[in-house]
């Protein structure tokens, strides 16, 4: 018979900064799962973690019980290679969207479980529902078969799937231990690896839009994923990306399912397709369907020109119960009943769009959660929105405003007059895409 691991006993050489044994990181995961360990006790060790961090086999051994806390997803009969994107989250970050078909279309399978979102927009989960009939809430049985049957599934986070992760992810939210490296780390790679991928890539952002604002503790996590996942035996590679002003044109559910169309139709941003296929290259390299970046990205760019990741978008839509007609026309996408532009006041250059004062207009307008229960409007938010460096002269528009709510309009538009400024003198667009770890 084992040794019984009292709970205060963990916590208290937690917090005098030991390093836990792999019995006492299981004990904690299952007192997550089962209920056996109180609120309070799972809340106490959350902090201990925060405040005395995680050796890296800490990390990984707490990575691996929180992913076998569920069911891991066996994918192995599918003889493609399989490989997933995961970002840490951005302001007008639709990239899964257009990315996922664009990768499958070039022949590695794309098992893709994406969580809704939490915060200023909607999630790839938000995003998807706000397609007539699309159905995310599939079992991992309906996943694996969708997977093994056209190289692709987009579904939301199941009660089968790393359910130590909801708990410890509720109770982080409240008690102020979301920033922890460690248990980010095993948030992330506890869901990813239990989809039954073969190689991991991450977008990890930094800049002002971000979840981690600063680029050093960005990259810091960057290692910590790509190493835990190493060791755990998934390839894995981290790329670095600015997130000081949104991804592409448009912020919103609907909107950002439209402009993903548009990706898939060849008429993308520039921006939103040079992270598109910095990290689209990452996964056809590390899954061995492409022998360096420069003839993985020739091969997604053929998947857009030929109109093969269009169709394996259409594709998906009809295996999933969404409405392929939107492929072809976006007004079938919940329409907004206000369409307004944002005239600039001034003449000159777009010297700044901050990601997080337009992310908080996008909430205002009802395209994200303020709190987790918030119903989120799929039609709202913002198109045509400016680029830094863009040229506009008074009069022109900044971005149009899609709102169904009088008052949230008006103080949107406030937020993004504040949110985005014009300079008279002219400005070159920061870098986006940064080193490549792991």
């Amino acid at each position: 018979m084992g040794t019984i691991l009292f709970p205060q006993h963990v916590i208290a050489r937690k917090r005098d900064g030991a390093e836990l044994s792999r019995e006492e990181i299981d004990a904690f995961v299952r007192g997550a799962t089962d209920g056996s360990w109180a609120d309070y006790q799972l809340s106490a060790l959350l902090m201990a973690v925060f405040l005395k961090g995680m050796s890296p086999g800490e990390t990984a051994a707490l990575t691996d019980a929180m992913m076998r806390s569920g069911v891991v997803a066996d994918l192995s009969a599918i003889k493609m290679p399989k490989a997933d994107k995961h970002s840490t989250g951005g302001v007008g970050d639709k990239v899964s969207i257009h990315l996922a078909p664009m990768v499958a279309a070039c022949g590695v399978a794309v098992p893709m479980i994406s969580g809704r979102g939490l915060g200023h927009t909607g999630g790839t989960v938000d995003k998807l529902e706000s397609i007539p009939g699309f159905r995310m809430g599939l079992s991992i049985a309906q996943y694996s078969a969708e997977v093994a049957r056209i190289g692709l599934s987009l579904i939301c986070q199941t009660s089968e799937l790393a359910p130590a992760d909801r708990k410890l992810y509720a109770l982080r939210d409240v008690t102020a231990t979301v920033e922890s490296i460690p248990l980010i780390c095993a948030s992330i790679l506890s869901k990813k690896l239990a989809e039954g991928i073969d190689v991991l890539v991450l977008d990890v952002k930094h800049g002002s839009g971000a979840f981690m604002k600063d680029k050093a503790r960005a990259r810091e996590l960057a290692v910590a994923l790509t190493s835990v996942a190493k060791a755990m035996g998934k390839p894995a590679r981290a790329v670095m990306t600015a997130m000081d002003e949104p991804l592409g044109h448009a912020v919103g559910n609907a909107l950002e399912v439209a402009e993903s169309i548009e990706c898939l139709r060849g008429s993308g941003a520039r921006d939103l397709m040079e992270v598109t296929y910095a990290l689209g290259a990452q996964m056809l390299v590390l899954a061995g369907a492409a022998k360096d970046v420069p003839a993985a990205t020739a091969r997604l760019e053929a998947s857009v020109s030929s109109g093969a990741a269009l169709a394996k978008f259409r594709e998906l839509l009809e295996a999933q119960g969404g409405d392929p007609r939107v492929v072809d026309d976006a007004a079938r996408l919940p329409q907004a009943r206000t369409r307004r532009p944002l005239a600039s006041t001034a003449t000159g250059f777009v010297a700044r769009v901050d990601a997080m004062g337009v992310a908080l207009a996008a909430l205002r307008l009802g395209a994200g959660r303020a709190k987790a229960e918030d119903r989120v409007d799929h039609a709202v938010g913002l198109t045509c929105l400016v680029k830094v460096g863009d040229r506009v002269s008074a009069g022109d528009p900044l971005c149009v405003v899609h709102s169904n709510d009088e008052r949230a309009h008006a103080e949107a538009q406030e937020m993004l007059e504040s949110a985005i400024v014009v300079g008279t003198a002219p400005v070159r667009p920061p870098p986006l895409v940064g080193e490549v770890i792991g």
